[in-house]
């Protein structure tokens, strides 16, 4: 049973690392006009992606000095994904 709860929380771990990872090539690609906002498509995965990805944002943000259009929010994110990854092995091996 613990097994199979370490492995559905990396795997978790992993498809987030992946959304905000798409999310930030997606900001750029619109911040440079390549893809644009208009399209049906881009924007409801752009909302999507959104949605999924604020809530964890928020609260960083929040801590964070405003950096004017640099937001680090999503790196932050993306390290505090990648201890968590690191220090779980460890603790679900004390466990069994």
């Amino acid at each position: 049973m613990v097994i199979a709860l370490f492995q559905i929380i990396m795997i978790l771990l992993n498809v987030l690392w992946w959304i905000i990872i798409v999310q930030a090539i997606m900001s750029w690609l619109i911040a440079f006009n390549v893809i644009n906002t208009h399209n049906e498509v881009v924007r409801s995965i752009w909302i999507a992606l959104d949605r999924l990805t604020e809530p964890l944002y928020r609260p960083i943000r929040k801590v964070m000095p405003d950096l004017g259009a640099l937001d680090l929010s999503p790196m932050v994110v993306l390290l505090i994904i990648i201890i968590l990854q690191t220090i779980l092995p460890g603790l679900f091996s004390s466990m069994l």
